[in-house]
C-alpha cells in the first residue's frame, strides 16, 4: 500500500443517499459488506455511475476468458504498485485459475520461465501500453494467432480500465478490506 490512511474515506452507510444505496445494492456481498473500492467512490455519486458501467463490462463482460482477463489486472495492478488492485484481482484470479506460482511469476513479468505463449505475449502487452501507451507489432502479431478482434480490444481497454483504478485506488488512499491478503514485500501476498 502506498498510503496508510486514506485521502478520501468510505463513505458510511449511514450517510449514503437513495442514489448511493441503490447503486451499492448489488455489489454487497451476502453479510452486507461493499469493498472499500465501491464506498470510497460512493463519495462522487454522477462519476460512480457512469464508471460502473464501463467496468462492469471489463470485468463482467469482455471477451477475455475470466484466467487471462485477470492474469493482464494483476500485471496492470503490480505495474501500478497499487496494493488494492492487486490484493483484490488475487482473490479474484485464483478463483478464476491463476495459480499462487503464476501469480508470483507475473511481478516478474513475460521473461519468467513457464509461461504459455499468449500468457506471455498478454504480460509483454500490459508492459508495452503501461510504458509506450501502445503494442508492438511482434506482440499484437503474436496476441492476433490466439484472440479475436473483439478480444484485442477487450485487452486494451482492460489494460486502460484498470490503470486508471490503480491510480485512483492509489491516489485516494483506498485501504485493503479485511479479507483482502496484505503483501509482505519478498514473501508475497499473506493472508
Amino acid at each position: 500500500m502506498r498510503r496508510n490512511t486514506p485521502r478520501i474515506l468510505p463513505l458510511d452507510q449511514s450517510a449514503w443517499s437513495d442514489e448511493v444505496a441503490a447503486q451499492l445494492a448489488p455489489l454487497a456481498s451476502s453479510d452486507g459488506r461493499v469493498d472499500n473500492v465501491f464506498t470510497t467512490m460512493a463519495n462522487h455519486p454522477k462519476l460512480m455511475k457512469r464508471w460502473m458501467v464501463f467496468a462492469g463490462h471489463v470485468l463482467g463482460k469482455s471477451t477475455l476468458p475470466e484466467r487471462e482477463r485477470e492474469l493482464v489486472i494483476l500485471r496492470v495492478g503490480w505495474n501500478c504498485q497499487a496494493g488494492y488492485e492487486f490484493a483484490q484481482h488475487t482473490v479474484i484470479g485464483l478463483r478464476s485459475g491463476l495459480t499462487d506460482d503464476e501469480v508470483d511469476r507475473l511481478t516478474i513479468g513475460a521473461s519468467a520461465p513457464g509461461w504459455s505463449d499468449l500468457d506471455a505475449a498478454l504480460l509483454r502487452a500490459v508492459d508495452e501500453l503501461w510504458s509506450s501507451c501502445d503494442i508492438s507489432d511482434e506482440t499484437w502479431s503474436s496476441l492476433s494467432g490466439h484472440l479475436s478482434t473483439e478480444q484485442l480490444m477487450d485487452l486494451v481497454f482492460t489494460v486502460g480500465q484498470y490503470q486508471l483504478v490503480s491510480m485512483a485506488l492509489n491516489s485516494f488512499g483506498v485501504q485493503l478490506d479485511d479479507y483482502l491478503p496484505r503483501w509482505s514485500g519478498a514473501d508475497g501476498l499473506t493472508s
